[in-house]
């Protein structure tokens, strides 16, 4: 397996800061949040004020890619926030997955509205048909990312969706954090439902807070090794199963300003898994 990182979870990070310290800390590659809304001057925020953020322009991926090759960190996807049916920014992405050298482009599902559960199935389904083609037609694969909120919160429901998909075109990313929300299902489980479709893995953490005298218990995201999910024991299914691709990080909790957080879950994560193909330090540290 090999460790990467998701930008959006670098919010108060310039992707110029964000390179240096995510090879420093052993990381292999980073996942790039990519947006025209590039982050500014006020509070840094992982979706709306988010500065470790990659317009969508060929010179800005051509730059990163080359500031990325000079730290020895691979760009592993793009992470555009594309509505569900939008074939023309896909196929957009595509393009630039292509310049950045990424192997994928993250999407997700229809999220679940007044059409009706069946209807909004049809509809992505529909949506990764056509996505499967831009796929082949660019090599670069279409990532349906399991969300909670979405049609697609378990490994059940995104093979549903693409589980008719040619597997070289389409894969699944493996959503650990997000089933906490919603989807849950044993990992081992959820690995044999995925089989083939397995992608590419997220690794977050969120546990269920209690309001002052009682009530409906809300979630909030946690550090890597502090809420419901036994990152740990994903691990060790995730070995078991042979899997060889990428994990990502994108933690979005605040305990820890993002550069230690970079630091402390590289080091976490590392305690339980050998990865392969980590930035040696001391080229980062060049």
């Amino acid at each position: 397996m090999r460790l990467g990182v998701c930008s959006v979870g670098l919010p108060d990070l310039t992707p110029d800061q964000a390179i240096p310290l995510a090879a420093q800390a052993g990381y292999a590659g980073i996942e790039w949040r990519v947006s025209p809304e590039v982050g500014g001057p006020g509070p840094a925020h992982f979706l709306t004020n988010n500065r470790c953020t990659v317009p969508p322009t060929d010179a800005a991926v051509r730059a990163v890619r080359e500031r990325c090759a000079e730290a020895g960190l691979r760009i592993i996807g793009l992470n555009p926030y594309l509505e569900p049916g939008d074939l023309a920014g896909l196929e957009e992405m595509m393009r630039l997955a292509v310049i950045a050298g990424a192997a994928g482009v993250r999407l997700r599902a229809p999220r679940m509205g007044d059409a009706g559960f069946h209807r909004l199935v049809a509809t992505a389904t529909e949506y990764f048909t056509a996505a499967a083609e831009l796929a082949r037609r660019y090599e670069i694969k279409a990532l349906l990312e399991m969300h909670q909120g979405t049609v697609c919160p378990s490994a059940s429901l995104a093979v549903r969706v693409v589980g008719e998909l040619p597997a070289e075109h389409v894969g699944v990313i493996y959503d650990a954090g997000n089933v906490v929300l919603e989807g849950s299902e044993d990992p081992s489980m959820a690995l044999q439902i995925l089989g083939p479709y397995l992608a590419h893995v997220h690794l977050k953490n969120a546990a269920f807070t209690r309001p002052p005298g009682g009530g409906v218990w809300r979630p909030e995201w946690t550090p890597l090794d502090d809420g419901v999910l036994d990152v740990p024991r994903v691990l060790d299914v995730l070995a078991a199963a042979g899997y060889q691709g990428w994990i990502s990080v994108e933690d979005l909790s605040t305990d820890r300003p993002p550069a230690d957080a970079l630091r402390f879950n590289a080091s976490f994560l590392s305690r339980h898994v050998a990865f392969t193909g980590s930035a040696p330090a001391a080229r980062a540290a060049v």
